[in-house]
Formats: C-alpha cells, structure tokens, sequence
C-alpha cells in the first residue's frame, strides 16, 4: 500500500486530544486509531503487537538473522491532533499534477494561496492533498504514522536486510502529555526518532527549554466615586505586569534561535484577574534568566500594590534536547545520511517548540525529529504531497539500511 492511501484512510479517524485534563488519553476517540494501527501491524505480520490503557500502541521486526547484533532503531509518531482547530470528519481532497496556482478550500471561503504560501510553486505536478477549509489535514502527524507503517510494510514484504525495529505510536503529543507514559522497557530501542517534522531535509535535535506561567492578581473594589487611593483594579495590573516585559520579545517577532514570552490567555475583572504565558528560550541561561525576571514582576507589583496582590506560579515542561544529542551526534548523522540518499541536502534546524523526543531524550532514549513533508500544520491550510509521503517512508526505510549496513 502506498503511504498516501494508509495516510488518507488515517486522517478520517477522529483523534483530537483536549487540554485541562490529567487522564491519558485525554479523549476516547484516540483509541480508535490505535485499534486501526493495531490490525494493521498483526495483518502486516509484526510481532509483540500491544495496545495498553493509555492509547500507545506497540509493534516490532525481529532482526533479520545475521543482523542481531545491530543497534535497535525506534520510530515513533503521535496519533492525536490538535484540541483548538476541529479535526473531526475530515475530508481531505487530492489534486494530481497541481499546477502550482492558488486552491479553493471547498465552500469554506478559504483559500490556499500561492502569493500567501510562496513554496507551492514547488510542489507544481506533485498530487497535493488538501482540507475543505473548515479542518485540520492532520499531517501533523499521521503522516509520520503513515510513513512508519509504510516502511515496516517493505520491510517485511521486500526482504530487506535489518536489524531490530521497534514502532510506538503515542496519544496526546499535541498537549504535551506523549512521551510521559511510552515504556522505553517494552520498546527496547537504543536510539529512536520522532517523525514529525516539515521539510524532509530537515533534522531537528534542539528544543525550546519550556515553562508555563500563571498569574493571579487580587484587586480591590470599591465603589468608583470614593476610589481615590484605595481601588486596586486586578485588569489594570494585569495590564502593568504584561508592560513590564519587553515587548519585543514575543512569538510573532522572534525567529530561529530567539526566545520569548508568549502571552496565551487572560481574564477579569476589577477584584480578580488572569494572565498565561508560555516561556521559551533555546539557551539554558537564557531562560532561566526569563523565569527570574517573572519573579522579579511579582516582588515589584507586591512591593506597589501589597503583599498578595499578584501571585507568580511557573511549571517547567521541557528541556532542550541538545543538551543530551550534543555528545551522541552519530544519531543524527545516521538521520543525515538517510536524507542524502534521496537526493537532498540535509540540514539541521532548532524548533521553535518541543517534541516527544526532548522528554524521551532526557529519559534516556535519544531522539531527534525527522521531517513528514507536510506544510502549515494545525490550521485549514495544512497540506501534504502523496510524493512527499513516499519519501518520508523512504528516509525511515534509509535509516534502517544504514544502521544495518
């Protein structure tokens, strides 16, 4: 089967995690595609096929005899997608030999435009796969899915030489929750690597360090003809903290290796209110230095306004992965000469996020990110190539040829 037709026949099942809840899966509907990929993998003759409680699902190639002694290469991609853009009853759409020009997105009004998205002329006579307008594709990731499965089909069905291959499937990536539960014991890799990237000739081993912080602010109401010197207005100071950091230093004017403050939500009223951020810096110092500086917010609005007027939590999330790759780069020079072999110059780029490989790799299971092709992910726009697809099965398949070499 091609890796297009597995992909197309995935992105129908409705997978979409959810925030604000500590159970895994945070939804039910992620067990549907893990019994689908269960099948399949039995149906393609895997071995120690396991489904557990949590919506991860496990699937292994024996070595091919003479090849034992080979390290164990892991694959691993995530089934949900997004909670905050519906990925539910998706209809995606193929256009052979596109032409490069602008495409309608159904009857959505959207329309995914050349003048918008400049690399479309790239992908001129290639079948591109598209949404409706009013859904995710869910590239992101079952086309990492969709490559894995597809190079373990060749394997198996092509006789070709390897060593031991151990395939995970995880739920909840996008929450950040995929990597907490994978048994490292039952998957039995040395090193493994997420499939879920962009470009095809790009390799990501560096992260984001990663914290969330909420704030709560207590004003003080009164009524606002005898305000004077006494009301505290809990949005006003919510206002003042946000002025307090720098303004420059935010997603949409930041780039490549450059951190921020990411103001994500916000709430309230005169007595009460609410901020969220999410903190991001490539470098360990660097963001350390932007928790302290949250810190610093808080003692100065306590210091204006009264002990308790604001209260500062931060929770880390994840580290940076370079930090354990930097002294095991063979990993991703494998990864490297795997995209080589398909033509293409290989490079390595940060991402400006986290993946399941920055938890795994700091559990001990080194893990760098390797690209699906796919473009514009968690929006109406997101698009993929059925050739694209077949080349990240490719890669997959290339790095378990030159780990068995």
């Amino acid at each position: 089967m091609k890796a297009y037709e597995r992909f197309l026949s995935y992105v129908k099942v409705h997978t979409a995690s959810a925030e604000d809840t500590e159970q895994t899966p945070t939804t039910a509907c992620q067990f549907d595609l893990t019994h689908l990929l269960a099948k399949e993998m039995s149906e393609l003759g895997m071995e120690g096929v396991y489904e557990d409680e949590n919506a991860y699902v496990y699937g292994f190639i024996p070595a091919t005899p003479g090849f034992e002694d080979k390290p164990c290469v892991g694959f691993i991609a995530h089934l949900d997608t997004i909670p905050d853009f519906s990925g539910e009853n998706v209809q995606p759409r193929l256009i052979e030999n596109y032409d490069g020009g602008d495409v309608v997105l159904g009857d959505s009004g959207r329309v995914l435009s050349a003048e918008k998205f400049p690399h479309l002329a790239a992908l001129k006579g290639q079948t591109l796969i598209v949404t409706d307008g009013t859904t995710v594709l869910g590239a992101d990731d079952k086309a990492g899915i969709a490559a894995a499965m597809t190079a373990c089909e060749r394997i198996l069905t092509e006789s070709i030489p390897h060593g031991r291959v151990a395939v995970c499937f995880t739920p909840d990536e996008e929450v950040g929750h995929g990597a907490a539960l994978l048994d490292l014991q039952r998957l039995g890799a040395d090193f493994a690597y997420t499939i879920d990237g962009g470009e095809l000739n790009v390799i990501n081993y560096e992260t984001f360090n990663a914290a969330a912080a909420k704030w709560d602010i207590e004003g003080f109401n009164i009524h606002p003809g005898d305000a004077k010197g006494k009301m505290i207005n809990a949005c006003l100071v919510a206002m003042e903290i946000n002025s307090m950091l720098p303004s420059g230093e935010i997603p949409g004017k930041t780039e490549d290796h450059e951190g921020f403050f990411h103001l994500t939500d916000m709430s309230g009223s005169v007595e009460k209110a609410s901020l969220s951020y999410i903190i991001r810096d490539h470098d360990a110092g660097c963001f350390e230095a932007r928790k302290k500086t949250m810190g610093l917010i808080e003692k100065l609005i306590n210091e204006k306004y009264g002990e308790g007027t604001a209260s500062l939590s931060i929770r880390e999330q994840y580290r940076n992965m370079a930090e354990p790759l930097s002294a095991r780069m063979e990993v991703v020079d494998i990864a490297k000469r795997a995209i080589a072999r398909e033509g293409m110059d290989p490079a390595t780029a940060p991402i400006r996020g986290g993946t399941d490989g920055a938890q795994l790799s700091f559990r001990g299971l080194l893990c760098p990110n390797i690209g699906t092709g796919g473009y514009c992910f968690h929006g109406p726009y997101e698009h993929i190539t059925a050739e694209h697809l077949e080349t990240a099965a490719n890669i997959v398949l290339n790095i378990i040829g030159e780990i068995s070499k």
